[in-house]
């Protein structure tokens, strides 16, 4: 005899089961609001233009190390500054200040990751981040000058900060709203009536899913080319390109507009996002020890996740593949054409593979393994210029075409992975979960380029081979990913969902979540 309290969880975390209690139900509203709010935070001033800024300080502020400090300015050999007690290479203190700004973000998203699971209170997070987010945005303002280089660390890592914390828990937001879309809403009572089987079901809310995350790319990759053409107007009304002294002040001009822009589509999600109910604080608990603890959970019951932690691998070493880019300097001008190319061909790509998959039913891990597919042929671009001049990312004109393609095939990846993070990680945890990738993400993102630049030093300055070892990591995460068992996942996770349940890690008052369906509507 099949153990009811079994059933239930299983049934539980495959179907949203529809109540009259909570007005949750999606509206398009409240679609359009999350769509509109990626089109702010498209990281333009977190992710592009603070990091350009911020390297830009540093080497306009910094010295040749083989003449007297600050008397003569960094060229084409070292430069140098003081910085944390010790004269560092400029490009050390990049990556000491990455390893720190990391540091930070993986455990605040250990701790808030957990908060945001609980209670009604979530999109107080999304909102308090924003806003200390676009406040420094506006901060840049007064830091364009080089002898302000110190003051361009700190928004350099709060900028950093605040962009991740943001878009990781506006991303984990979506699974939520396709669950309670009315068609989906439909589509269980259907499962419960029992007129429609549940994997069926699983595999529509699956490209509801799926419909949400690509749009949500495709509106933001739309706004953000039109935020790029206003600011290529804002460059040449600044003149940017006409002395180094302008191209400073040029890019802190830009990080101001975006974060105004990012304010100004973030109103709407503010407004109209539901306040969608999570769990209880468990017994002897509290907000200041249930991130660890539900950290612990996590890796406790690993055993129990077998397949989200095997998405967890590939997620990792892929992540590896895709953090390790093609670094060449460019102006404020030069580098927004460059996004501009990107991101139209970003959405014309993300949209198009929606299409399709639309079109054909196509499972989200059919689609991601399509597109990692591209992804390892441009390492394979990258490995032709081991033994060749002629090709492997050494031309400007690559560059360009790189961006083009990049938009195309592998910028999808951004959209299908995440949709796959949904689909493996319980839902009563779902804020916890995508923590928990974003961390792993950041980590690939640290340790990719340390690993890239190793291979460098060894292989006699040989930009392209770091090719070889990324070829071969992309292969084995292909394969990480192929194992995947998305239906054994939904059992695992009803597993988990049990046995924390037994433990009253999940404890979930009737009135404030969705309705419970009586032991009646599931047979022994």
């Amino acid at each position: 005899m099949v153990n009811i309290e079994e059933e239930k969880a299983e049934a539980e975390q495959v179907i949203a089961v529809p109540t009259d209690k909570k007005n949750t139900t999606t509206t398009r509203r409240e679609l359009w609001s999350y769509y509109i709010y990626y089109i702010g935070n498209n990281g333009l001033s977190g992710f592009n233009y603070g990091p350009s800024q911020f390297q830009n300080l540093l080497f306009l502020a910094g010295y040749d190390p083989s003449q007297a400090p600050f008397t003569t300015p960094c060229g084409t050999g070292d430069c140098v500054l003081p910085y944390l007690g010790q004269i560092r290479d400029v490009n050390s203190i990049v990556l000491l200040t990455n390893g720190i700004s990391f540091a930070i973000q993986a455990a605040v998203l250990l701790i808030i990751g957990a908060w945001a699971d609980y209670g009604v209170w979530r999109p107080n997070i999304t909102i308090f981040f924003t806003i200390v987010a676009v406040a420094v945005s506006f901060s840049w303002l007064g830091v364009d000058v080089p002898s302000k280089w110190e003051a361009g660390v700190v928004l350099y890592i709060l900028g950093l900060i605040t962009y991740q914390l943001t878009l990781t828990f506006w991303t984990a937001a979506f699974p939520g709203l396709a669950r309670d879309l009315p068609e989906v809403q439909e589509s269980s009572k259907e499962v419960l009536a029992g007129a429609k089987d549940p994997e069926e079901h699983a595999k529509f809310e699956s490209l509801a899913r799926n419909r949400i995350a690509n749009i949500a790319f495709a509106v933001c990759s739309s706004g953000e080319v039109i935020i790029l053409v206003i600011m290529v107007g804002i460059l040449k009304a600044v003149k940017s390109d006409q002395s180094t002294e302008n191209n400073t002040r040029a890019f802190s001009i830009l990080l101001a507009f975006a974060g105004g822009m990012w304010l100004l589509c973030s109103i709407p999600w503010f407004i109209f996002e539901k306040r969608r109910p999570g769990l209880k604080i468990p017994p002897n608990t509290n907000l200041m020890t249930i991130g660890v603890k539900q950290v612990y959970v996590a890796f406790r019951e690993c055993m129990k996740l077998k397949q989200t932690f095997l998405y967890l691998v590939f997620y990792f070493l892929m992540g590896d593949v895709l953090n390790t880019t093609v670094i060449v300097s460019y102006s404020t001008l030069d580098l927004t054409y460059l996004l501009i190319v990107g991101l139209a061909a970003q959405g014309i790509g993300i949209y198009a593979h929606w299409l399709v998959q639309k079109r054909y039913q196509i499972r989200t891990k059919t689609m991601l393994l399509f597109n990692v597919f591209w992804i390892i042929l441009l390492t394979i671009w990258g490995l032709i210029g081991v033994h060749t001049n002629r090709f492997g990312f050494k031309h400007v004109w690559e560059v360009w075409a790189y961006q083009a393609f990049y938009g195309l095939m592998v910028c999808p990846w951004y959209a299908y992975s995440q949709t796959m993070i949904s689909e493996v990680s319980p839902m009563q945890q779902m804020f916890l979960f995508f923590a928990l990738f974003s961390v792993v993400g950041k980590t690939s993102a640290f340790i990719g380029p340390l690993v890239s630049s190793a291979i460098i030093t060894a292989a006699n300055n040989n930009n392209n081979m770091p090719f070889a070892f990324l070829f071969g990591l992309g292969v084995l995460s292909t394969i990480a990913l192929w194992m995947v068992d998305i239906e054994k996942s939904h059992k695992e996770c009803a597993e988990f969902v049990k046995a924390e349940g037994s433990r009253n890690a999940f404890s979930i008052p009737l009135e404030d979540t969705i309705s419970q369906v009586s032991e009646g509507d599931y047979k022994a």
